[in-house]
């Protein structure tokens, strides 16, 4: 098993920014392939960024591109999602997610990924 921490969530205004942190106890992390998902109230889940193991290979939601960042410190079991000019349609909980993957595998696809954490929630209004 690889417990999954997210941190970071918070109230924030249209405009701002937030890093949210998923960190995992886990000896297989930085071998995993990670992404951040997202859920709204009444949607359903949503993929929102993916990093390959090695960061070589990342990728977005169209909905995110050019305002959201993923990035990885294998080194300290962490991943980061930095989020830039937030709108109040990325209100969510934001939970990451991880799975064994290639050097390259950044899949965006929910249903690949073996282990979840709890989420955080992210909200943005004014």
């Amino acid at each position: 098993q690889e417990p999954l921490h997210e941190f970071g969530g918070a109230w924030v205004q249209p405009g701002g920014s937030l890093r949210l942190n998923c960190t995992a106890s886990g000896r297989t992390f930085s071998r995993n392939t990670v992404g951040w998902f997202r859920q709204a109230p009444g949607k359903e889940r949503q993929f929102v960024a993916a990093i390959s193991y090695t960061a070589e290979k990342t990728q977005y939601a169209d909905s995110v591109k050019g305002r959201f960042t993923i990035s990885r410190d294998n080194a300290r079991n962490t991943v980061y999602l930095q989020m830039n000019s937030l709108k109040p349609e990325d209100t969510a909980v934001y939970s990451c997610a991880s799975r064994p993957g290639g050097r390259y595998d950044a899949s965006n696809d929910k249903r690949l990924y073996t282990y979840w954490g709890q989420g955080t929630q992210v909200t943005v209004s004014s």
